[in-house]
């Protein structure tokens, strides 16, 4: 800080000592560091307090009063210096506060004086700091005021179009409106009386002029919002203050908002102040900042307005409810929902004392209140979080306000409330809002109302919580409910009483869903509620461990379910996190074992093993010490968990991890401390010490382990998720345990633990074929970069070399590895030698001149200038040749690696970096202009230009101009024709070579013959299109412009930057392969984004200039414009996203209300226009802008005009009109309703209420209703002829969307009543769709209470079978909408029961009438189908609710009749052909089936009823509907036969759910029979399934001679199945209904069908079955203590549960682990932990299938015999060399294969665990002579392959990890495997010396 001073004076002063005032005041205003400067004013301050009153007048005091002043109003707002000067002056003594003032308002009045816009915000500032303190001259702070207003007003107007200046201005606007809002209130407070409100006093004079202004500023809609707001309150506020008598104050306020103020009776000064606010028409937004004002300025409490008040509250609230369904804007409707909120508090303000009138207006059932209710409704579930958050403060306001207007009647029997409460649960749960306003309620009435009212809403709430957008909701909910029913409870009962009926409400229905609920919905309830509950309730813990205690070894969970055993561990990893529990007394009480905790880590359950982490992980306290036991259990889990396939359990593994990480560092730090501090004492005890000491040996021996065993899992062939969750984890602890400065011990690091092996492992990631991992390695080795010696890397030139091969590769993902190889090898010294090799890099890079550069920057340079001197001489072969070039040096690798390496360029403004970055600018449009021919032809996708050789040279150019854009604006006027000499050219070129042959062959410079694939052309292109833009995007981001032509201060110029913009512009509107133009957007979005900001104005304002003329083109109809029509206007849409989002957030956007306004016009054109063109484009463009979520709310106000466009355009007779308006509807249906995350059509998560709709879009209200009164007209045309409205389906999707609401109330504006007939009309559509949409739409548009009388009316209007005519179509309409109408009214939880019984008396009564239409009397199958199945509905509820009665008697007769009288009693004579044939025979068939189960229920079967008696021999009805001729009648049945099956041997299976056996009976000969007969498909596999579910070993032997098959011939022909069947269901039920009847002596041939069903190439649902036929037989084959199946093929059968267990499908894995777990069951095998696990991930159940195969095999006595069988799966397959050759062909193949990408299985894990339990094995293995042949064969063998590995690896090029990586990744694999086999069959001691030479044969 430098103050200009009287230096002489203040130096004179000072004594020599530096120890008075002026010396410290000198010393102060001469230091530079502010830190210093705040101490140094203390010490001043301390000082001055220490004056006397006869110094305080002394010359020095004075002058440094002074300019301490002169400091005080030089700083800052925020400055903490000026605090600490305002908090310390503040503290002095009187009388130096007295001289202190004047010397601040002389230095103010000063500052007041100031003539520069600029400091006037400074100066305001000022003025409102010292407003509390100081008294000034009011004039002079008038005058200033008005001052600044004016000029801040003109000079805002002459900036126009410099969003940023206008923004700061705004704000300087803004500040000196509160500062004079500030003045006047310290005015009244200064001056007493009305003495300064005389009119010709000039403070009067100047609030005048001041109110103007404000006026003015309110009116003005050009300001920001918070300005206007501001302005209003101003208003208000001097109006308030101006005004007399005060009494008529609310009146005027109340006109003014009304609109009707007579000028005649107001005061002058007010007309000529506010004269436009009395005369002009208002806004809404004016409005508003009205009611806002008079709101909050205002004096609302205590009555003191009056009546008047009162009155001006009410029309305040008219005049907010009535703007609600105007506003469009969302700033506007935020602004609403505050204010209207602030009016909430202000009417309770007013009725601490107000009239009963008012209480009258403002109660419950009053209209003001209805009104207020209904914002609330419509608004609940607003998309702004600010609108959904207003609204509940609003309604919870309104229960406040109803309360406040009870005089003191009972609150919980008052009427309002009631009807409120029933009204709330009666809605549904998807509805957000219901939740907030559930809990306002609660706390109004309290909970034991809602509770009577419906017991069962805890349960209710707790299933909503699987949805995760509801999860939240629902917890806030529930915690508010159950803290209330807590306290009622305590106020009411006794604690042993109440806290058992707190449990079973609250805590009970937890933890069932714990243990059974679905993994979604648990694992919310544990996010969100259990925390809650625990807080509320510490105490509940204890009861719900002891409740999941008594069931955890019983119930320990599945794939699927927690079990008991999860839903412990969640109880305790919560309870351990909020700090109710520490790991040591969970351990201590026994609440868990170390074993259960174990069977956690490794449980089959996802979210199971992650709570068990988090149980370890998690603690209340960071610093808690870890215990030896936590320890081993992390690195237990480690072993198992590495290789998550999901994404989202990796993330919270590694996530865990880095918080007990964490904890280690600090606890560590604690205990070092702790250290520190005893040996300063003189007793010192040396256990404790040695404690503290072994814990941080502990904790370093722990992270070494831990690290060893990272690096270990990045082996050669580890996974994709083994590498992502090792990586990231070591990135955590490389972050974590860096040593900050500062810190002396550190407990660990991890660069200590890195060797050389571990850079090369790190190194080698980058080979990875998935970027993430590539990401991760670098970023852990630059991390480590300071602490690790990395410049003696080995093999730099090599390295480099690598880099530089792979950045020309063919395939993609090659150029990424090596610029993360690049940019690793950048940070090495030795780097800058190696690039200046290259002549033209040496000659170009001046080293003396960057000797102040750093190594890196040195490096980056150099490499940048390496690829562009390799890349001009490729772009200039690719000139000659483009084929050359895409099959031998692709272009685009290079320039992503430049890209990527300017990334970490520190730019330094020199010579030669301008030169490098103008070179790289006109590299990048000389690349460009050779590649984008391709990207912007007509047809990019197969294009191969010949240009081979120089013969054919002119071949290229020939295509090329036969490729140019067809899609232009005259592509719908003109047809192309080709010209006749090209059309010669084709000719020839068709003798000479085949242009339809796709690959091309050409010859390199070695003359080696290459394909060249159009893909591979066209990769080449639009991948140089996407580097070069990008790299043109990163230039303008990360390098300085040069704001002016000429000056030194950038790396780009100004002309560059616009040339860019050009080339932009050129390729986003010319370019038709969208992977060209998509990335060609990201890089011109860097561009405008740095535009917006930029300080010049031409460069400023380009982005606006770019959009003008993009927009005339589009609207000009131009045919020579070169815009794309199709291909969705390609990148047209793009370019004006990118101009628009570049607009600066919190400006007025006029630029998108412009261009939206524009393309609206456009969609919706007045007059009927012969081109097109432009309304394609202005659709196409408005559907990429409604997508676009950074536009946010600005764009919903656009969202109706819209889908206006749309519908309208979907009638349009030109198929691209439509096309586009197709998607742009798609679009705004999305975007109105939100992602459809569901599969259910009906589902109401994505609809919202027609109120809620209306209201947010009013304008759509007259359009919907008036173009379905349009469609209507065309409907049940009385000719019958077919009409087909184009807008039909859209108005139907939309109106499908919304549904009604118990709360939508009375309000008729919007009522969804008038849209009921007409799309009852379009259910006469003579279009089959048509009439099933119209029946859907419909149900939403009725309200519950009204389906009964609706579906009464539409089957009154069906015909009679007199009718002379009948017309079908109305029939079948009305009926679909009966059946949709009736299914909805009868699965509705909100309906009224008592109404439901009278109800469905008169709909059967109506139906019974005319139940003709479901007989042959009606000849039209379709509707006697519907008519069915109407029936079918109603039969299906009747059973279900078990509904009896005499009513319902005459119903089943009825249909017992339709049943006997139908086609399928007395024979089909129908064809297939006849229309409605399979639906007719479909719905009678399911009417047959729902009364069969209702007969078979014993509550029915038992009474007499006419089912019972229609139905005596069921059984029979089933059999005779199995031996239909129609599959359409067979299939339905078995459908239904395979439910009863499962139903009778379920389990849990009821003596209700046992009535299906009576229709099973003697079904078996007649399955058995279709069986062998059946052809149907599907028929046929259900056939197989329900044999599956009998017990066919009874079953067979005695229906031998029915089905003329024993039972092994029967199995044969289930085997034979398998094989002959192409559909892989049949072949799976198949499989498994063989495996349940396999017997000796097909023992063999079954096996080997298992066998081959396990193998990788079988589908999912074969290796499915495979597994759970596996898991069925493991106690009698796999773990049997006799070997029943001999060991070859037991052991084949294990090798199936080891692959299994290494599928890549987690539902195959989870199934073969289901093996593990009933094998460990079996009493044979032994126990080797202290748990038995049993509920088991993959990788668990594998090591533990080897441990138990080498169990079995001693048990067996076969480990002779069996050891080398595992040694032969240990060894692999001897096929190497061919092994490799076919991957090297398949690389060769396909351009993006990524090799053998590696989603599971590891090899060398399987390998590692195997040989783990052979190593154990093998000293229990004892062998005789004959035992060693098999032993010494496998030995030779091993030796073989290894001489054949060294030999293969020796042959692989120099770093093969990157160039041969598929090969040598295969071949270290087999190095360890070999070599792994050789050590084992070391330890047998074998007579041969090749075991004796396996080092030599190694090497």
């Amino acid at each position: 800080m430098s103050v200009c001073l009287q230096d002489h004076l203040l130096i004179s002063f000072a004594d020599a000592e530096d120890q008075n005032l002026a010396s410290l005041l000198l010393h102060c205003v001469q230091l530079s560091d502010g830190i210093h400067q705040i101490y140094s004013i203390k010490q001043i301050v301390t000082l001055l307090k220490k004056m006397d009153k006869n110094s305080a007048c002394s010359p020095m005091i004075k002058c440094c009063l002074d300019i301490v002043g002169v400091m005080y109003f030089s700083l800052g707002a925020k400055n903490p210096l000026k605090k600490v000067l305002a908090s310390s002056l503040n503290g002095l003594p009187e009388h130096l506060t007295t001289e202190a003032v004047h010397s601040f308002v002389r230095c103010l009045k000063e500052e007041l004086k100031t003539t520069d816009l600029c400091s006037y915000r400074k100066v305001m500032d000022n003025l409102a700091s010292c407003m509390e303190n100081f008294s000034l001259g009011m004039m002079t702070f008038l005058q200033f005021l008005q001052k600044s207003l004016i000029e801040i007003q003109e000079e805002n107007r002459n900036l126009s179009g410099n969003s940023i200046a206008e923004t700061r201005l705004m704000h300087d606007l803004l500040m000196a409106i509160k500062v004079s809002m500030m003045l006047l209130q310290k005015v009244q407070e200064i001056f007493q009386g009305s003495l300064w409100k005389k009119p010709g006093s000039l403070v009067w004079q100047s609030m005048c002029v001041l109110l103007k202004s404000f006026t003015n500023f309110l009116m003005d809609e050009g300001l920001l919002p918070t300005v206007q707001t501001t302005s209003g309150l101003a208003v208000i506020l001097f109006t308030k203050t101006m005004f007399e008598p005060v009494e008529k104050l609310p009146c005027l306020v109340s006109d003014l908002l009304l609109r009707s103020v007579k000028c005649a009776i107001v005061p002058e000064w007010f007309v000529s102040s506010c004269g436009s606010l009395c005369t002009e028409e208002l806004s809404d937004s004016v409005l508003l900042s009205l009611c806002h004002g008079a709101l909050a300025m205002l004096e609302w409490k205590n009555g003191i307005m009056g009546e008047n008040g009162e009155k001006l509250l009410l029309d305040i609230a008219l005049v907010l409810l009535s703007l609600a369904s105007q506003l469009k804007e969302s700033n506007m409707a935020v602004s609403l929902s505050r204010i209207l909120a602030i009016w909430t508090n202000s009417a309770l303000d007013v009725l601490e004392s107000s009239s009963q009138n008012l209480k009258c207006n403002l109660n419950g059932n009053s209209n003001t209140t209805g009104k207020l209710l209904e914002y609330v409704y419509t608004h609940w579930e607003h998309p702004l979080d600010a609108v959904r958050h207003q609204a509940k403060l609003i309604f919870k306001n309104i229960l406040r306000i109803h309360q406040a207007t009870l005089k003191g009647s009972v609150v919980k029997s008052d009427p309002f409330l009631s009807m409120l409460t029933e009204n709330l649960l009666s809605l549904e749960w998807h509805v957000k809002g219901k939740y907030a306003s559930l809990g306002c309620l609660v706390e109004c009435v309290g909970v034991e109302n809602i509770l009577t009212v419906d017991g069962t809403i805890p349960a209710q709430i707790l299933d909503v919580m699987s949805d995760q957008t509801l999860a939240p909701y629902a917890s806030d909910l529930l915690e508010t409910m159950f803290i209330n029913h807590k306290s009622h409870l305590i106020s009411a009962f006794q604690k042993n009483i109440w806290i058992n009926h707190w449990h079973d409400t609250w805590v009970s229905p937890l933890l069932l869903i714990l243990c059974e609920g679905n993994p979604d919905q648990t694992t919310y309830v544990i996010d969100y509620y259990l925390p809650k509950l625990l807080k509320c309730s510490p105490d509940s813990l204890s009861y719900m461990v002891k409740i999941l205690q008594a069931s955890a070894d019983a119930n320990i969970g599945s794939c699927n379910t927690r079990g008991a055993l999860g839903a412990l561990m969640a109880c305790l990893r919560t309870a351990r996190a909020h700090g109710h529990l520490q790991f040591r007394d969970i351990m201590r009480d026994g609440l868990l074992s170390t074993g259960c905790v174990k069977q956690g880590l490794v449980h089959q359950h996802n979210q199971v093993r992650i709570d068990a982490l988090g149980l370890l992980c998690e603690t209340h306290r960071s610093t808690e010490i870890l215990t030896m036991e936590e320890m081993q259990l992390i690195q237990f889990f480690i072993t198992y968990n590495l290789n998550s396939q999901s994404p989202a359990v990796r993330q919270q593994i590694c996530s865990l991890l880095k918080k007990l990480f964490c904890r280690i560092q600090e606890s560590s730090q604690v205990l070092y401390k702790l250290e520190q501090s005893k040996t300063k004492q003189e007793l010192i005890k040396e256990s404790t010490k040695w404690d503290h000491f072994a814990t941080l040996q502990q904790y370093k021996d722990f992270m070494s382990s831990m690290c060893d065993k990272l690096f270990e899992a990045l082996f050669p062939g580890s996974s994709h998720q083994t590498r992502f969750s090792s990586l990231t984890i070591l990135g955590s602890i490389a972050e974590i345990f860096s040593a900050p400065e500062g810190q002396t011990q550190a407990v660990f690091q991890l660069a200590q633990e890195i060797d050389s092996t571990h850079v090369q492992t790190l190194i080698q990631c980058f080979a990875s074929t998935f970027e993430e991992v590539k990401v991760l390695a670098f970023e852990l080795l630059m991390k480590l970069h300071d602490m690790l010696d990395l410049q003696d890397l080995e093999n730099l030139h090599l390295l480099f070399q690598a880099a530089m091969d792979l950045s020309i590769s063919t395939k993609p993902y090659d150029c990424v590895t090596a610029s993360y190889l690049l940019n690793f090898l950048i940070h090495h010294k030795g780097l800058l030698s190696v690039c200046l090799k290259n002549q033209q890099v040496a000659h170009t890079f001046q080293i003396d001149e960057d000797m102040s550069a750093s190594t890196m920057e040195k490096n980056t340079l150099a490499v940048i200038k390496y690829l562009l001197a390799n890349l001009e001489r490729e772009i200039f072969q690719a000139e000659k040749s483009l084929l050359q070039a895409a099959a031998s040096f692709p272009m685009y690798g290079r320039v992503h690696c430049i890209t990527r390496a300017l990334q970490h360029f520190e730019y330094i403004i020199t010579l030669n970096s301008l030169f490098m970055v103008a070179k790289l600018i006109l590299m990048s449009y000389r690349l460009s202009s050779v590649v984008s021919p391709i990207v912007q032809s007509s047809s990019p996708e197969g294009l191969i230009p010949m240009d081979t050789d120089s013969e054919s040279a002119g071949r290229l150019q020939m295509i090329l101009h036969e490729i140019q854009p067809r899609d232009t604006n005259d592509y719908f006027t003109q047809a192309k024709i080709l010209k006749e000499h090209h059309r010669g050219d084709f000719e020839k070129l068709a003798d000479d070579e085949p242009v339809e042959n796709v690959c091309t062959e050409i010859r390199d410079k070695e003359r080696q013959t290459c394909d060249v694939t159009a893909q591979m052309v066209l990769v080449c292109c639009w991948r140089s299109m996407k580097e070069i833009s990008l790299l043109l995007g990163m230039l303008c981001k990360l390098l300085p412009l040069q704001t002016v032509s000429e000056s030194s201060d950038g790396l780009i110029t100004v002309e560059q930057v616009k040339d860019i913009g050009d080339y932009f512009k050129h390729h986003l509107l010319q370019s038709r392969h969208r992977g060209a133009f998509e990335l060609a957007y990201t890089g011109f979005v860097m561009l405008t984004e740095i535009l917006s900001r930029c300080t010049s104005e031409s460069l400023r304002t380009l982005p606006q200039q770019w959009l003008y003329n993009v927009l005339e083109e589009i609207k000009s109809c131009d045919p020579s414009s070169k815009l794309c029509a199709t291909r969705r206007s390609a990148g047209i849409p793009f370019y004006i996203q990118a101009l628009l989002a570049s607009e600066p957030k919190k400006s007025k956007t006029n630029l998108l209300k412009m261009t939206m306004n524009e393309l609206i016009s456009l969609a919706v054109p007045v007059n009927e226009s012969p081109n097109i063109i432009p309304q394609v484009h202005a659709l196409n463009i408005l559907r990429a802008l409604f997508r676009d979520t950074r536009f946010g709310e600005n764009i919903i106000p656009y969202i109706a005009d819209g889908i206006q466009a749309a519908i309208l355009g979907f009638t349009s007779p030109v198929w691209a009109v439509r096309n586009s308006s197709t998607l742009l509807f798609s679009t705004l249906i999305t975007r109105i309703f939100g992602v459809k995350r569901g599969k259910d059509e009906n589902s109401k998560k994505n609809r919202m209420t027609g109120r809620e709709f209306f209201s947010r879009f009013p304008t759509l209200y007259p359009f919907l209703l008036r173009q379905l009164e349009v469609v209507a007209r065309t409907m049940d045309s009385e000719t019958g002829e077919l009409k087909l409205h184009p807008s039909l389906f859209l108005l139907l999707l939309i109106l499908g969307k919304l549904y009604p609401s118990p709360m939508d109330g009375t309000y008729s504006a919007l009522s969804m009543a008038p849209f009921i007939p007409f799309i009852m009309r379009c259910g006469h559509s003579p279009v089959y769709r048509s009439r099933e949409m119209a029946g859907r739409a419909l149900v939403p548009f009725v309200m519950i209470n009204q389906i009964p009388s609706t579906v009464q009316s539409l089957l009154a209007g069906l015909p009679e079978c007199t009718s002379p005519r009948i017309r079908q179509n109305s029939v079948h309409g009305m009926l679909i909408q009966v059946f949709h109408l009736l299914g909805s009214y009868l699965e509705s939880k909100h309906r009224v029961n008592s109404d439901l019984q009278q109800g469905l008396v008169d709909i059967i009564t109506c139906i019974k009438a005319k139940v003709w239409l479901a007989k042959r009397q009606n000849p039209c199958l379709v509707t006697r189908a519907a008519y069915l199945g109407v029936l079918v509905v109603l039969s299906d509820y009747l059973g279900k609710s078990r509904r009896k009665g005499t009513q319902l008697f005459g119903f089943w007769e009825e249909i017992s009749r339709v049943i006997s009288d139908s086609e399928l009693m007395t024979g089909i004579h129908c064809f297939s052909a006849v229309p409605g044939f399979t639906q007719y025979l479909q719905s009678i068939t399911k009417l047959v089936i729902s009364v069969l189960s209702v007969a078979a229920d014993p509550d029915f079967s038992n009474c007499s009823s006419p089912v019972a008696e229609q139905m005596m021999n069921p059984s029979s009805m089933v059999v005779h509907l199995l031996q239909s001729d129609f599959h359409e009648v067979r299939l339905p049945m078995l459908e239904a036969v395979l439910l009863w099956w499962k139903q009778v041997n379920s389990k849990q299976a009821t003596e209700e759910k046992r009535g299906p056996l009576s229709l099973l009976s003697d079904l078996e000969v007649t399955l058995l029979r279709m069986a062998k007969k059946e052809k149907h498909p599907e028929c046929f596999c259900k056939v197989l399934e329900i044999l599956h579910c009998m017990d066919l070993s009874n079953v067979l032997p005695r229906t031998e001679d029915s089905i003329k098959m024993n039972p092994k011939e029967f199995l044969n022909w289930a085997m034979n199945i398998i094989n002959a069947s192409d559909s892989i269901k049949i072949q799976s039920v198949a499989l498994k209904l063989a495996s349940k009847l396999v017997m000796e002596s097909e023992m063999r041939q079954w096996v080997q069908l298992v066998t081959s069903c396990c193998g990788d190439e079988q589908q999912t649902d074969i290796r499915l079955a495979a597994a759970e036929v596996l898991r069925s037989i493991t106690p009698l084959f796999l773990t049997n203590q006799k070997l029943i199946l001999g060991l070859s093929s037991t052991l084949a059968m294990w090798k199936c549960v080891v692959l299994l267990l290494q599928s890549e499908e987690l539902i195959v894995r989870d199934t073969a682990a289901d093996v593990i777990r009933v094998a460990q069951s079996q009493s044979n095998i032994s126990k080797k932990t202290e748990f038995a696990f049993r509920v088991v991930n993959a990788s668990m159940a594998l090591d533990l299938a080897f441990g138990i195969l080498c169990e079995l095999l001693q048990q067996w006595n076969q480990t002779s015999t069996g050891v080398p069988v595992l040694l032969e799966w240990l060894l692999g397959e001897d096929e190497l060399k061919k092994d490799l050759e076919t991957a090297t062909l398949m690389e060769d193949d396909n351009l993006f294969n990524k090799g053998e990408v590696n989603f599971w299985a590891e090899t060398l894990t399987n390998v590692r665990q195997l040989s783990k339990h052979l190593f154990l094995l093998i000293p229990a293995t004892r062998l005789n002579s004959p035992d060693q042949g098999e032993f010494l064969r496998l030995a030779r063998r091993a030796s073989d392959q290894a001489k054949i590995v060294t030999q293969l690896l020796k042959e692989l090029p120099p770093t093969p990890e990157f160039s041969k990586t598929v090969e040598f990744t295969r071949l270290a694999i087999q190095n360890e495997r070999i070599s792994t086999c050789l050590k084992i069959l070391t330890l047998l001691e074998l007579d041969d010396d090749v075991c004796k030479n396996k080092e030599n044969s190694e090497k």
